[in-house]
């Protein structure tokens, strides 16, 4: 397999949302492959045992391993991350942004859990972007960020709409960074959009002990984002057992569609649309 030449190792990775999930696999395959890895994460056991179990895959052991707590939505907190980090290991290769939470609300409903759920979701990639990035192009050597995003910020089904609201964000950050990095002259940071389908984290278990059948694990996720990385994709759109690649291209293909065919906002959910959704679902015609 190909790899990113910013994954390789000797190379530093710092990963936020690393005491679990995609995380805790992120930060645990980076150190496998020889990486010196930055775990971020609000302060807890699981931060520390995800820092063990990435010392105990590292050629490095302790050595090569760093956690710090630090809440991703207080910018003077990523920031000394970002000092910590420099501190210890003197460079930053890789940098994925994928610290996350959920249950905020309608449109017009929670407003404090709005402001939280953007606060780390949308925020905190934000100050991940603006803290990290013009140190990492100083260094002038290969890099790659990657910021965890969600279908639901694409497709935007109802139920949680500040979660859409805020993946959207990170959607189009994204987007425009990757942009901005391939036309700064001398740049050798990528840009990639991490888009997992159903899997199996603490966010995600709601109390369940055992993954569902239709859920990835996230080294299931990490393995395909390796993969991507490689190859260079920016949308890394991840299936599942339950979705494949080709139910997730006519979901999306389905939205944007709203747009061009002026269909009522969210038709896939629409009573009135129903049947042509699941004709054009079953379609091999875009």
């Amino acid at each position: 397999m190909t790899h990113h030449p910013a994954l390789a190792a000797g190379r530093v990775a710092v990963i936020t949302g690393a005491a679990s999930g995609i995380g805790r696999a992120a930060a645990v395959r980076f150190a496998g492959i020889g990486m010196r890895v930055c775990l971020a994460d609000l302060p807890s056991s699981h931060l520390s045992d995800a820092g063990r179990a990435a010392a105990d895959v590292s050629p490095l052991g302790a050595d090569g391993v760093l956690v710090v707590p630090c809440d991703v939505s207080r910018i003077e907190q990523v920031q000394a991350l970002h000092d910590a980090v420099r501190s210890a290991f003197g460079e930053v290769a890789v940098l994925m942004n994928n610290a996350g939470t959920d249950h905020g609300g309608g449109p017009y409903e929670r407003i404090a859990d709005w402001r939280r759920v953007l606060d780390v979701n949308l925020w905190g990639v934000i100050n991940g972007v603006q803290t990290f990035v013009p140190s990492m192009l100083a260094q002038g050597t290969d890099g790659a960020i990657i910021n965890t995003g969600s279908k639901q910020g694409i497709t935007c089904p109802p139920g949680d709409t500040a979660y859409n609201v805020s993946k959207a964000g990170v959607k189009v950050l994204t987007e425009a960074l990757a942009h901005s990095l391939r036309n700064t002259a001398g740049a050798r940071i990528t840009a990639h959009l991490l888009i997992p389908g159903s899997t199996f984290t603490g966010m995600t278990r709601g109390g369940r002990t055992e993954k569902p059948p239709g859920a990835w694990t996230p080294e299931q996720v990490v393995d395909m984002m390796m993969a991507s990385l490689g190859q260079g994709d920016f949308y890394i759109l991840c299936p599942d057992n339950d979705v494949t690649r080709s139910v997730d291209e006519r979901r999306i293909l389905w939205a944007a569609g709203d747009i061009v065919h002026n269909r009522p906002a969210l038709s896939r959910w629409h009573p009135d649309y129903a049947a042509a959704f699941d004709q054009f679902l079953h379609s091999n015609n875009e």
